[in-house]
């Protein structure tokens, strides 16, 4: 009886006529609808209505639908503000595309009953592999000897120096943000004999690995740091002066989380000037412009921020996106809440 029933639900979508569909606003296609496509994303569930694709200014496109937006898929590219909601009455669901939320006002979503997912881990193994690669490139000068040998200097100027301090076994490696992209580079580099330090929110009371409250305290116990972290009004600049200062000459600082965690003025001036090693950089203050002095240092290691971006990252990411808006227009619970009402 129950799989008659379940049989006449399923019938009962596939009559559905896309006009009679929830809508789920998009502004701007988030990277994973570029590149997997749109027919990925398709359901019966619900419709995408996609703005950028209008003539209408978006302030009068959004007045014309705003009784019939139910959700809103988004990335960072398409932040959702307080004034974008005053807009959308009918909103109960916001999903970004990506494993932050800076770009998203959760106190404004908080405050209207809107609940909130996002890729949840997803991108966990993909990030921690880059954020460790980012580690080993900038310890082992791996680019920088690439350089070297590109450009015929091997022949004219002989053998690139590598020192014995920069290899990876015994480095104390602080992690800033022990979340799921932390626990994976934490596993990592234990395998890669790495002693791994972390700070985060709260102590992980599971783990064995010194934790310490204070992120200067951290860098003062490291040899290198990895920043994944969320950023927030609270993570914004962290790595600042002190933390630069802290981490010392022989410091090297690796950021798979976001640019504006790092103040970035200060983390340039301390580069240039030898207050600290090194830098594997994936993620930028004022994407996609990147500091010009950065490009001229052979111990710093860029990254268009695609540490996360894989074809089997996206396409993970496609199915939770997808069953969380199923699961939302079928009053089921969410996959990847990160505020639930």
């Amino acid at each position: 009886m129950a799989d008659q029933e379940e049989e006449q639900d399923n019938t009962g979508d596939q009559n559905h006529k896309p006009q009679d569909l929830p809508q789920v606003l998009i502004l701007k296609p988030p990277p994973v609808l570029s590149v997997i496509g749109e027919e990925s994303f398709l359901s019966n569930k619900y419709q995408f209505l996609k703005a950028w694709e209008s003539p209408l200014p978006l302030h009068q496109f959004l007045t014309a639908h705003a009784g019939s937006i139910q959700a809103i898929l988004c990335s960072g590219a398409s932040p959702v503000t307080d004034d974008l909601l005053q807009l959308l009455p009918s909103v109960r669901l916001v999903v970004t595309a990506s494993a932050g939320t800076n770009h998203i006002d959760l106190e404004a979503c908080h405050r209207r009953g809107i609940s909130v997912t996002n890729a949840g881990n997803v991108f966990s193994d993909d990030g921690a592999d880059a954020a460790v690669g980012l580690l080993i490139d900038v310890l082992r000068k791996i680019t920088a000897s690439d350089r070297y040998v590109r450009q015929g200097l091997w022949v004219s100027e002989g053998d690139y120096p590598l020192g014995s301090k920069f290899q990876l076994r015994g480095k104390r490696v602080g992690i800033v943000g022990l979340g799921g992209i932390g626990l994976e580079i934490a596993k990592r580099l234990e395998a890669l004999g790495c002693n791994v330090l972390y700070t985060s929110r709260k102590k992980k009371t599971f783990l064995s690995y010194p934790f310490y409250s204070d992120v200067c305290q951290l860098a003062a116990h490291s040899d290198a740091l990895i920043i994944c972290c969320a950023l927030t009004d609270q993570t914004r600049h962290m790595i600042d002066k002190d933390v630069f200062s802290a981490l010392g000459k022989e410091g090297v600082i690796v950021n798979v989380g976001r640019g504006a965690i790092v103040d970035e003025k200060e983390m340039v001036r301390c580069l240039v000037h030898g207050e600290i090693a090194g830098a594997g950089l994936d993620v930028f203050e004022n994407e996609p412009d990147v500091p010009k002095e950065l490009f001229e240092l052979d111990n710093v290691v860029l990254s268009p921020h695609r540490a996360v971006f894989t074809p089997e990252s996206f396409m993970a990411l496609c199915e939770l996106v997808v069953g969380n808006l199923e699961a939302f227009f079928s009053n089921k619970p969410l996959l990847s809440p990160v505020m639930d009402v």
